[in-house]
């Protein structure tokens, strides 16, 4: 019993109309649109789900000003899973239980999330093996030449937040998130617990300098097969006129060194964030190892037109495995709460609630 990844994403906007074509453009299938929503369904099931501002759907009050993703919808596999959700977190915050059964709370950061059962389907891929010098797997086979990105699941969503630890601590006491990844003074990375892509969500601290001091939406990444579909779909966002001003801060396409994987950004219409081409990402396990590392070992492996402290030779390798989580201390603002046994979701008690 576990949550699956991310079944939703629920965008307010002002201009419904070009936020439909950009996501068009970006690849993601439309389901249905009209005068007050768009609704794109990737193959997996998850769904991008546009609403205009002041839409009855949209969380109240708004989380922050303008443009982005408002609600973020966690799937789930089994009912009694869900009922074991909500009422962990209704030792905390308040829950509400909607006709259709989904759960809804705002986290203490200011985060409007819902868990609801979701069927969730298998991608099936279609890649080419890589040759290399010495080894050549596609050998007299051409590679698979694509036309157009069509990502198939939507792999994280990335949100600034005031207290980085103690959000991630919540998302574990309550919803059984796995602690992946802290990149020190910079965010947490952490996976649910159904899914093995390496991070379901990670966490921006808003102390930094080009942080909001609120929760706010930042980005959302969609998995794609291979780098090939990667760098397709940015050539053709950048033929369709979608200007990317986020090369100026994320290098263009590159690669992920605590991650590994392959990305590139596009800017969302009306400022509301950035759209993440991913492939090639770690998949990981409950026998991985968190570790901790400075932020600039972690960010970029190669980026000729990144800013100046994610290049040159004083890049600082210094990760370790953080399986104690001494690196929170130093980041920590709240007194940590009780964590789940053995860092599973357990039972809720009487005892448990009272600990909470």
């Amino acid at each position: 019993m576990s949550i699956l990844g991310i079944e939703s994403v629920v965008f307010g906007v002002a201009d419904l109309a070009e936020h439909t074509r950009f996501w068009t453009d970006f690849g993601l299938p439309l389901e249905h649109a009209d005068d007050t929503e768009a609704v794109f369904r990737l193959a997996t099931g998850s769904r991008v789900v546009v609403c205009k501002h002041g839409d009855a759907r949209l969380p109240s009050p708004d989380p922050f000003p303008g443009d982005g993703i408002k609600e973020t919808v966690w799937g789930v596999d089994e009912q009694a899973a869900l009922d074991r959700y909500a009422a962990s977190l209704a030792t905390e915050v308040e829950v509400t239980t909607s006709d259709d059964g989904t759960v809804r709370c705002t986290c203490p950061d200011g985060q409007p999330i819902a868990l609801r059962l979701w069927n969730k389907k298998r991608a099936v891929s279609e890649i080419s093996p890589v040759n290399s010098l010495s080894s050549y797997p596609r050998f007299n086979q051409h590679r698979i030449w694509r036309h157009k990105a069509i990502p198939k699941t939507i792999n994280h969503v990335v949100f600034f937040t005031p207290d980085y630890v103690s959000i991630f601590e919540f998302y574990e006491r309550h919803l059984g998130f796995r602690y992946t990844d802290h990149s020190k003074g910079t965010g947490i990375f952490a996976r649910a617990d159904g899914t093995n892509e390496h991070h379901s969500i990670f966490w921006v601290n808003c102390d930094l300098p080009i942080a909001p001091d609120h929760f706010k939406f930042m980005h959302v990444a969609f998995g794609c097969d291979d780098i090939d579909e990667v760098m397709l779909g940015a050539n053709i966002m950048a033929d369709r006129g979608w200007v990317n001003q986020s090369m100026n801060s994320s290098g263009g396409i590159s690669r992920h060194r605590a991650t590994s994987a392959i990305y590139y950004y596009c800017d969302i219409p009306g400022k509301a964030g950035e759209a993440e081409y991913h492939a090639d990402t770690d998949y990981i396990d409950d026998n991985w190892v968190p570790r901790a590392w400075d932020f600039r070992f972690g960010s970029l492996l190669w980026s000729n037109n990144a800013p100046p402290i994610f290049r040159g030779d004083n890049i600082p390798w210094d990760m370790q495995f953080d399986l104690d989580r001494k690196s929170f201390e130093a980041y920590r603002k709240t007194k940590p709460g009780k964590r789940p046994a053995e860092g599973k979701l357990a039972e809720l008690t009487e005892d448990d609630e009272h600990a909470i």
